[in-house]
């Protein structure tokens, strides 16, 4: 065994509580190198009667690394444990003190977890799991209330510009809610919708009080109140990073310098404030002069944000947050947010904004989920760009589940596009088979999916500001029939547990090949999920059983096939000879199979 390569730490994703009397423990081993791997485990104060040993299993696989996972339910809620791994003829027992070619007869030296305490245990929002989101940019969805158009209103579904309005407000979104819920959308993300001179909202005038373009507090309320009535949660967006250049306390410094009483909201490097050869002298998103720093280590700007977040979870009734640039605010300040949050509503569903591995804000004490950005990119490069092949997307995949605890895993903010990217319907180069291809690997992998609006009736767009084109509501010129694929898709994960918080296991992907397979599992049903994103047709052979050493079925139906249909008889069924099922897949295509 390579000894150097196996890690493991208690705590983290390595080592973590998700209910009162269940611990999962992980450990990572060179790929290939260990046959088996055993927890030895028990209570510190009752080892001899408490000891036991616990089988892990490997579920999920890289270039580099296996990792291992077991569950572990200790009986008085402390737990000492060690590891036992086996390869061969070599037994290497491993604890906190390193490596040993002898058991141990004492566990001092183990790793520990003093006590399951109800507070560090990690917990998303059970609704957030089983959620499929819809991302709405208000200014473009429908205008419902022409009387509160901007002056400078445009005509519905021109060209977007940065700094052009076409009137989309929250009477226009409420008009349409029997459209979002027939497609079987169950959540809302809205981008902002606070007091802010853009188009974007992006750069907040006032955080207690809602733009007068969108409507007023009661729309609000209602649109709310009508969404929680079909069903439909709804998660508001907003910056706690940085103000607008109309928010007055900016104001204020503008004109009163380093005198002025909200002097220290901002990081301030010289005054008077000014631009420099495109440099402000105070910090700011990116370099952007109307978008100012908070100082959100100040008590005052502290109080001032804590008291939105409270104001908009407790007394209007949205049902959690998604935070915009949220990896250059304080963990600190991130840590007080939650408690406020949660305090307002228990269930609120928090979601940052990072673009990379995040796993700093995904403890358990400060966000929920973040937006799944390296999700977005694997699955480009894989269906729409063909820049890596299924081996490399596996491995990617397996690679993001790794890295988070379960919970987290299973409320992960799935999107292939945003109001911030290209369409992917653009970056697959119009074609339409690719992006359902995407979509279908969306909504059967872990995590919670968002779709962007239009995307679902085949609206295009490229980088900021065309990705936000109006949409269209003429359905002459939407695209059904890829309407009607999406229902299907979302449908089909509604309708299965297995596709929201099921086991997954990579069955096939073969190095320098362009054709997957993936199982979901769990206690009502085992899918095979089969998937091409090649333009020519491929047939692949797949383990149906995956190496567990079960038999999963014989028999498999189909559930729903993009493209012609795979390898079936006249009773739409495949069969599996010993544990091997062959499936035939169309360019682009995909398959979700059911065992009978």
């Amino acid at each position: 065994m390579l000894l150097e390569a196996i890690e493991h730490r208690p705590k983290m994703n390595w080592a973590y509580t998700v209910d009162k009397e269940t611990i999962h423990l992980r450990i990572r081993t060179k790929k290939s190198d260990v046959e088996r791997i055993f927890v030895i485990g028990g209570d510190k104060y009752a080892w001899d009667r408490t000891k036991q040993e616990i089988p892990m299993r490997v579920f999920a696989s890289d270039e580099l690394f296996d990792y291992w996972e077991c569950e572990a339910k200790p009986p008085y809620r402390r737990l000492k444990y060690g590891f036992k791994l086996e390869s061969g003829s070599e037994t290497v027992w491993m604890n906190e003190d390193g490596f040993h070619h002898t058991e141990r007869t004492s566990s001092d030296d183990f790793y520990e977890i003093a006590y399951i305490n109800p507070e560090d245990i990690i917990k998303t929002p059970e609704w957030a799991k089983n959620a499929v989101f819809y991302q709405i940019f208000p200014e473009r969805f429908a205008n419902g209330d022409p009387s509160r158009d901007p002056e400078n209103v445009q005509p519905w579904g021109g060209k977007p510009e940065v700094d052009s309005f076409f009137g989309g407000d929250l009477e226009g979104v409420r008009q349409h809610l029997d459209y979002i819920a027939d497609l079987g959308i169950n959540a809302i993300y809205f981008t902002p919708i606070f007091e802010a001179p853009s188009n974007h909202k992006y750069d907040t005038q006032d955080y207690l009080k809602l733009d007068p373009h969108f409507g007023d507090i009661d729309t609000l309320k209602q649109l709310i109140e009508e969404c929680h009535g079909r069903g439909i949660r709804v998660l508001l967006d907003a910056v706690f990073n940085h103000s607008g250049k109309t928010f007055k306390p900016f104001v204020d410094v503008k004109e009163n310098g380093a005198d002025s009483a909200y002097a220290d909201w901002f990081h301030v490097r010289e005054f008077p404030i000014e631009v420099k050869d495109g440099i402000p002298s105070y910090e700011t998103f990116s370099f952007e002069p109307n978008m100012p720093k908070f100082n959100t280590g100040h008590p005052e700007v502290k109080k001032y944000l804590l008291e939105a977040a409270r104001y908009w979870i407790g007394e209007v009734g949205f049902d959690g947050w998604r935070l915009d640039v949220a990896d250059e605010v304080d963990h600190r300040f991130w840590r007080e947010f939650q408690t406020v949050v949660k305090e307002a509503n228990p269930e609120a569903y928090i979601v940052g904004e990072l673009w990379h591995e995040a796993t700093p804000w995904l403890q358990g004490d400060q966000f929920d989920s973040a937006m799944n950005y390296p999700f977005t990119y694997a699955v480009r490069d894989f269906v729409a760009l063909g820049k890596t092949d299924a081996q490399k997307f596996a491995y990617s995949l397996s690679k993001q589940l790794a890295r988070y605890p379960l919970p987290v895993s299973q409320a992960a903010f799935n999107l292939l596009d945003s109001h911030d990217t290209e369409r992917m319907l653009t970056v697959a180069g119009g074609d339409k088979n690719k992006l359902k291809l995407a979509v279908a690997i969306q909504m059967t992998y872990p995590g919670t999916p968002c779709v962007y609006y239009g995307d679902e009736i085949g609206i295009d767009g490229g980088a900021d500001p065309d990705c936000r084109k109006c949409m269209e509501w003429d359905e002459s010129k939407q695209d059904r029939e890829l309407h009607e694929f999406y229902k299907t898709a979302i449908g089909l994960r509604h309708e299965y547990a297995a596709l929201r918080t099921g086991r997954f296991d990579v069955l096939h992907a073969e190095e320098g090949g362009h054709a997957l397979a993936y199982r979901r599992e769990d206690e009502e049903a085992v899918l095979i999920v089969a998937l091409n994103a090649s333009d020519k047709a491929q047939t692949i052979e797949i383990d149906a059983d995956g190496g567990s050493g079960t038999k999963t079925a014989k028999v498999w139906s189909v559930l729903t096939a993009g493209g012609v249909k795979p390898s079936l008889n006249a009773e739409d069924r495949l069969d599996a000879k010993k544990g091997r099922l062959t499936v035939e897949l169309p360019a682009y295509g995909y398959a979700v199979l059911k065992a009978e």
